[in-house]
């Protein structure tokens, strides 16, 4: 149904870890680095158990953009769902964490999930370009969830 390989609009950039003796720095994003359509309007962190997937879903009009600097390590899949994408049906599969820092803006339409593949609780930032449930929170959240659907296409088993 699906097949592998690098997914159309996808962006996943190496971080870079800056240190000295006070310890480091990691910039995640700079206004010029990122397309003007991801560039984030909020941002959020969460800690994930270790073992724990979150997902898959997918959005309509939010693209996403995480950042996987540690501690623990994720493996992200995401599936291209773009009806009119060069990529559609196309699955990629990006290790990201505390031994690659990874920046990953994901379109939407781009399925996703993420499972700490770690022996710890693993930290994912992320920074979308649309405000969750909208100004004041007080329109519709902008997810179609598929993590419930027995017969979901999108698995990560």
């Amino acid at each position: 149904m699906f097949r592998d390989g690098a997914i159309e609009g996808v962006v996943v950039r190496s971080l870079q870890k800056y240190a000295d003796p006070r310890g480091w720095l990691m910039e995640l994003f700079r206004e010029d680095e990122v397309a003007a359509e991801f560039m984030p309007v909020m941002g959020y962190v969460s800690m994930t158990g270790a073992g724990i997937a979150r997902g898959p879903h997918e959005h309509r009009e939010q693209a996403d953009f995480f950042a996987f600097i540690g501690p623990s390590t994720f493996a992200v899949t995401l599936w291209d769902n773009r009806a009119l994408s060069h990529t559609y049906r196309v699955r990629q599969v990006v290790t990201a964490g505390e031994n690659a820092p990874t920046a990953l803006i994901i379109p939407a339409g781009v399925v996703h999930a993420y499972r700490n593949v770690g022996s710890g609780e693993g930290m994912v930032l992320n920074f979308p370009n649309r405000l969750f449930a909208g100004k004041g929170k007080k329109s519709p959240v902008d997810e179609i969830r598929h993590e419930a659907d027995p017969g979901s296409q999108f698995r990560l088993d």
